[in-house]
This record gives structure tokens, sequence and C-alpha cells, in this order.
């Protein structure tokens, strides 16, 4: 009884924002922050688990080999009631292994992503981007921002990468929402899951004997020579589909919105015409941002201390980025956006060997949006107020479900 009672005393998470300041983390969580940057949370199903939040703690949580992501040990700190209805019918992905199956996934989906190909792409993001924006200069004013550039570039580039049909954007659109929706119900999950799973096994398949452009073509030849399964090349292929395309969507049009309400920051993007000054903008807004929002999640498979606390085997770890970015012993005033700030050690994308696979593309992206968007819209503008802005506040990205601008 008495355990019963510390357990309903914890403090709940995730926490709300504050609608007075929506790109700050949960004032709450900073607060916490602020006494211990480890603490104990209570979570939906009223278990409590450790909460990180220090920017050196997460480093040690998310780079230690005794702290897994294996969602399927006894104890695991589960997003939701769908993660944990749905947890049999979930296959090992490079999201919930550890060491070296991890290894294997994440071999298999890197090569997409290297630099060297990343940057082969520049010159196709730039005419892709350039081309939205003209479409969006010769359509009515205001427009949405999210429909117009924010979705349809990033999933431009990711059926581009992949080798996805563009004409079914819609149908994986659809189904990434369901992924990224902490509200989703099992049921919802699951049939979103088997969908797009199907859809992409039948597009390996088919292209064993019959290749194309694009990773999946590449799958498809890794699936030919007994390397992988066309069930786990489809998992991971679903895996890239969504988070390649709903990430970037969220900061495209999460960033313009704070820049807005922040025009001496939008004027370094829209005067430089220096790459580096660009790419570093790019880093602080990642660092401002951080839209994975509701933790990363994991569980410690030995005892380790974190922070001068000791967290025991079996017990659950959450480790919400955003504060971490906001870490003001690393980030000194963190609640000033400030373009020129060094913030390359933000934890956006992670950190260890879970870190994002395709964070060099979204980077690129980010850049070549922030340094054209407003140099070729100067009088961009938002055409609502910030409180008629609806946020994502239930879903593991944050972001903007509209942005209606106007010029």
């Amino acid at each position: 009884m008495f355990e019963l009672t510390i357990a309903a005393n914890r403090p709940e998470f995730p926490a709300a924002r504050s609608a007075k300041c929506p790109f700050h983390p949960p004032a709450e969580l900073r607060e916490r922050h602020a006494q211990a940057p480890v603490s104990r949370v209570r979570i939906w199903d009223g278990s409590t688990h450790w909460l990180v939040t220090g920017h050196a703690e997460q480093r040690v949580v998310l780079s230690d080999p005794r702290v897994s992501a294996d969602e399927r040990r006894p104890g695991f700190p589960h997003q939701n009631a769908g993660m944990a209805e749905t947890l049999e019918h979930r296959p090992l992905t490079i999201f919930n292994s550890d060491a070296p199956e991890h290894n294997r996934f994440r071999r298999l989906m890197t090569f997409p992503f290297t630099l060297k190909r990343v940057e082969a792409l520049r010159s196709k993001i730039q005419r892709i981007t350039d081309d939205l924006i003209d479409e969006m200069l010769a359509g009515p004013a205001p427009t949405d921002l999210v429909t117009a550039l924010a979705l349809p570039l990033p999933s431009l580039m990711i059926c581009e990468l992949l080798g996805v049909p563009y004409s079914d954007k819609e149908f994986f659109q659809r189904h990434a929402a369901v992924a990224v929706d902490r509200n989703a119900t099992a049921a919802q999950n699951a049939r979103s899951s088997i969908e797009i799973v199907e859809y992409l096994a039948g597009l390996i398949s088919a292209r064993i004997d019959d290749p194309g452009e694009g990773w999946v073509s590449e799958l498809a030849a890794r699936v030919k020579a007994g390397e992988t399964t066309v069930a786990e090349a489809a998992q991971l292929g679903v895996v890239l589909l969504i988070a390649g395309h709903e990430t970037s969507a969220n900061m495209i049009a999460l960033g313009t919105l704070a820049l807005l309400q922040n025009p001496d920051q939008l004027a370094v993007f829209r005067d430089s015409d220096d790459p580096k000054v660009i790419a570093g903008g790019v880093e602080e807004m990642l660092r401002y941002l951080s839209i994975a929002q509701h933790g990363l999640r994991r569980i410690a498979t030995e005892d380790i201390e974190v922070g001068g606390v000791l967290i025991r085997a079996g017990d659950g770890i959450i480790t919400p980025l955003p504060v971490a970015n906001w870490d003001p012993a690393v980030f000194p005033e963190p609640e000033q956006l400030d373009l020129h700030r060094p913030a390359r050690a933000h934890h956006a994308f992670g950190f260890g060997i879970h870190q994002c696979v395709g964070q060099q593309l979204a980077r690129v992206e980010l850049q070549i949006v922030y340094g054209t968007l407003y140099r070729r819209i100067p009088t961009l503008a938002l055409a609502t107020s910030i409180e008629e802005i609806e946020f994502k506040d239930d879903m593991f990205a944050f972001g903007v479900h509209e942005l209606p601008v106007t010029w």
C-alpha cells in the first residue's frame, strides 16, 4: 500500500506545454531538471520510471550498452496503451533492438543516407524547394505552408530515395500520422501497420526480378542475396518512409512559425548567403524546437549510475530530448533563439547507437528551406494569430497541423 501511494504521488509524464510558450519544453519538466537531472515520474499505466533530463546524463543513458531499447523486456516504459497492446505484433526494427541485431539493421539502412549521397541530392532539393515556392506565389494567399511546402518537400525526397511512387504519397502520409499519434488506439496502430507493411512488401517483391531506382531496389537485391527477408526489408522501409518525411515536415512548419515570432532571427536566414551561417542556424533551430517531444524510452539491463543516482536492472528510463537541449549548463539562456549559437551538441537526433540514421538528409532539407523561403518571400507573415494555431501536443513529433501564411 505504501508503494502504491508513493507511485500515485509521482509527477506524471508527459507534462503539458504552456499555451503562452508553445515552443518551450514543459515548464514542469524544466523545473524538475533544475531540482535534479534524474528523478522519478509516473506514466499512463500508473507505473513509475526514471526521468533523465540532463544533457550529460542523457548521453550516459543513450550510449551505455547496459541500457536497452528492447520494448519486449518486462517493465519497459511504453509510450501508450496502443504500443503496449500491439507489442506481440511489432517486429524488431532499428528503433527497438540492441546490438548485434541493431548493428545489422543500421548497416541495411545507412547507405541511402551517407553524406556523399545526401550532398549529391542538394541541387535536386533546391530545385524542388524553388518549384514549390513558385507554386505558392502563383496561387492564392493566404495559404497553408504545411500542405504547400512542409509536407511535399520531404515527401518528394523520401520517395526519391526509396524509389516509392510519389502518387502514393497520400497513402503513406495517412499512415505516418497514425504512427506518430500517441493517442492512436491499438486497433488503429495494428491496421495501419499491416497496410503499410503489405504495401512495401509488394513493392520490394516486384523489384527482386525487375530492379529500379532507389533504396527499395537495393533492399530487393539484399533479399535476393539472402541477406534479409521481404518481411524484414518492408519493416525497414516503413521506418524510413514515416520518419523520413514526418519529422522534417514538422520542423519546416514549426520552425517557420518560431522564426516569424523572432523576426531578428529570421533575418539571419533571409539575409545571409554564407552556407556556414545557414548550417549553424539549422543546428540552433533543431536544439530550440526538438520535435521528438515525449522522450526516448529505455530499460536498464544491469545496475548503472547516472548523475549520482543508482538505476537498478529492470528499471525503466525516459529521456525527454527537448529538456536536455535546454540544459543551461550546456546552452546558456536556452529560451533565447540565437542562430549564431554553437548548438551542434544538441540531442535533436538522439545520441549513441540509435542516433537518427537520416539526420544528414534532414539537415540539408532544412538548410535549403530556411535559406530559401524567407529570401524568396521576404514579406512572409502569419495569416492568423498564434493563439489560433493548433499544435501537435499529443503526437510523438511536435509541430503544427496547419500554418496559414500570407505575403
